[in-house]
């Protein structure tokens, strides 16, 4: 039984431990189809101690999503270094973005599947994270596009919809590049970076943005 298995620990790590199994098991099954012996047995503890931790199934799986919604805005934010050029910066975002996605792929089921299709509580919780990704984008989209265009005065809404609509593209890019065999983290970021900086127009005349090469 998995409470057989339950071996002393601190709690902290006790309750990762739950929610790396609870991110599996919703990940995989989905938030209705989970269960809770499912997540123990998993995790290696007594069903009985994920409700004392936890609570609920509702708070397990809020639980999960703050936590997954804090690992990727952080993945994001640190793959981004301000002192480089704004196509760099762009780039070096959206590369950390899909692979924080492609190595996390239940978390990303999670987030983008899962508490999106499940209503509140957990439609804010996922609402909340992308507001501060979008936010971020904005900034470098803004940066990116004032540099390019050498205009201090660009719209702040034409800003706002680019960041809304790069987000939105990366976020459904992410899951196909999850359910598609062979597809890395590096062409979904490439697919996207030629898109957005070269723009649509560019692209179909050959004018490809061309990503760095890799650093080792």
């Amino acid at each position: 039984m998995g409470g057989a298995r339950t071996k002393r620990m601190p709690r902290a790590v006790r309750e990762q431990q739950m929610l790396d199994a609870a991110v599996r098991i919703f990940g995989q099954r989905g938030y209705m189809a989970a269960s809770m012996d499912e997540i123990a047995e998993l995790a290696g503890v007594s069903k009985p101690l994920v409700y004392l931790y936890l609570n609920s199934k509702e708070d397990l799986f809020t639980a999960c999503i703050r936590r997954e919604s804090t690992a990727l805005t952080q993945a994001v934010r640190a793959g981004v270094r301000p002192d480089r050029p704004a196509d760099r910066q762009l780039w070096d975002g959206l590369l950390a973005f899909f692979a924080h996605t492609a190595e996390h792929p239940d978390a990303w089921s999670v987030l983008h599947l899962q508490a999106r299709t499940h209503g509140e509580p957990f439609a804010s919780e996922v609402a909340a994270m992308r507001t501060e990704i979008v936010a971020f984008v904005t900034r470098l989209v803004a940066v990116a596009a004032r540099e390019a265009h050498r205009d201090p005065d660009l719209a702040e809404g034409e800003v706002a919809g680019l960041a809304e609509a790069l987000v939105g593209a990366a976020e459904s890019l992410a899951a196909w590049a999850n359910t598609t065999p062979g597809v890395t983290a590096r062409q979904a970021a490439g697919t996207l970076m030629n898109f957005a900086w070269s723009g649509l127009g560019n692209l179909m005349r050959g004018n490809r943005w061309t990503p760095p090469a890799e650093e080792t």
